[in-house]
């Protein structure tokens, strides 16, 4: 089943096209890590799933509703500004999230915050670090117990203790509840880890969308002598030469000639291909 459906999906701002013509579909009870290059319309497909920002066009479904101007009631958003009061508590922070929520779980929120001892109740937002308020989001957004998760470049100002407490809290509720998360990241190991689905955007436009694994298996990386690439069989989707060696990431590979080699490649390989390749970089 589909967590979030869309369909021709397009955002404008002015002449600039965020996004375009995005159809896609995302599954449930998956942990899906959005990737692309700055720019390329993460935070905007997230703000429209959130039901922020309307389409130009197109739709986008969540768990089967239309979006039309709100977040979804089985849906939290953590964007990259986190949505806190300054001048409130920790206290007063939980009380107000909870006083506009249906479904609350402040026992949730309570656990989320267990392991983090030197954040006290009556300390103000102010006050806390930068790390600390993302930890103070995410704890608040996992008390409206969402079916699905999402999550706009969460960890950017974590270290790397903070970050494995922060994974380690959503894949707990992802294991126990069956929760979704979407999750956009700059971190490509970090998602390797965690990430069963991929879905890749680049200038507005969707170049994967799919099982982790699958895709790596539909992928190959050959290794052979420089030529025109009459050697290689398949989609190539970008190709380096060094020399008298050339690398070429291909996309459903036929039987390599003599003189080549291939291996699976890694995420973080396949994904800077993709994105040189729409760059024109070689």
């Amino acid at each position: 089943m589909s967590v979030l459906r869309t369909t021709g999906l397009s955002k404008n701002y002015g002449r600039k096209q965020a996004l375009r013509d995005c159809t896609v579909e995302l599954p449930e009870g998956k942990v899906i890590g959005l990737v692309g290059a700055n720019g390329g319309g993460k935070s905007t497909f997230l703000g429209l799933a959130a039901g922020l920002i309307r389409p130009s066009a197109g739709q986008m479904r969540v768990f089967g509703d239309e979006v039309r101007g709100r977040l979804h009631p089985d849906a939290a958003y953590l964007p990259q500004h986190r949505p806190l009061y300054k001048d409130f508590t920790i206290a007063e922070m939980i009380r107000t999230v909870g006083a506009v929520n249906q479904r609350w779980a402040p026992e949730r929120v309570e656990e989320a915050l267990a392991a983090h001892p030197e954040m006290d109740r009556n300390s103000r937002v102010s006050s806390l670090s930068q790390g600390m308020r993302t930890q103070l989001a995410l704890a608040l957004s996992l008390g409206r117990l969402p079916k699905l998760l999402l999550l706009d470049e969460p960890m950017s100002d974590l270290d790397p203790l903070a970050r494995e407490d922060f994974l380690r809290l959503v894949m707990t509720d992802v294991a126990e509840r069956g929760m979704t998360v979407v999750l956009s990241s700059h971190s490509l190991g970090e998602l390797r880890d965690v990430c069963d689905h991929l879905m890749l955007l680049h200038a507005g436009q969707v170049l994967l969308n799919g099982d982790v694994e699958e895709i790596l298996d539909d992928h190959l990386d050959v290794i052979g002598p420089a030529d025109d690439g009459s050697s290689v069989t398949g989609t190539v989707i970008h190709t380096r030469r060094t020399g008298r060696q050339q690398r070429s990431l291909v996309r459903t590979p036929g039987s390599l000639a003599a003189g080549w080699e291939g291996q699976r490649p890694e995420l973080e390989g396949l994904v800077t291909d993709y994105l040189r390749a729409r760059q024109g970089s070689r």
